[in-house]
């Protein structure tokens, strides 16, 4: 699902389409940040990660996020994708791009648009290690399942 600057999706993200999303002749910077599954975690091994996503509200929120960033950041202009489903070690989970005629501003939105994420997203992952598996997110970073 989308609305073509914020997407949820159950293939591998396209960088260079996010990065294309937020190129313009104005710009004279764009970051980008990519979330990557990661092998260890709180000193576990992870096997792999699933995403649950409640789709539409998430991209409601990406929508949010992008108000806010245009008004703390005027003339940015931001994308992001996040990924759903089964993700292997190195996959990518999240991708934002951010595009500003300057570099300081760029960083900063990219910055905050992760935090944001984390925090107001109805995106939940699920880590499968070798010997359990925990959901992670919200009120359900509380449970824990071992094997």
């Amino acid at each position: 699902m989308s609305n073509d600057l914020f997407t949820i999706v159950e293939q591998p993200i396209a960088i260079n389409e996010l990065i294309d999303k937020v190129t313009r002749p104005e710009a004279g910077a764009i970051t980008t940040f990519i979330g990557t599954v990661r092998e260890w975690t709180k000193g576990k091994r992870t096997v792999f990660l699933q995403y649950q996503a409640y789709v539409p509200m998430a991209i409601k929120m990406f929508e949010q996020i992008g108000k806010e960033i245009d008004e703390i950041w005027p003339n940015t202009k931001v994308a992001i994708s996040h990924r759903i489903g089964r993700l292997e070690i190195s996959d990518v989970a999240v991708a934002i791009a951010v595009s500003s005629p300057h570099r300081e501003a760029a960083y900063q939105a990219n910055q905050y648009a992760i935090e944001r994420i984390k925090q107001m997203v109805p995106i939940w992952k699920k880590e499968h290690w070798e010997n359990g598996e925990t959901w992670i997110g919200d009120q359900l970073e509380q449970i824990s399942y071992q094997k």
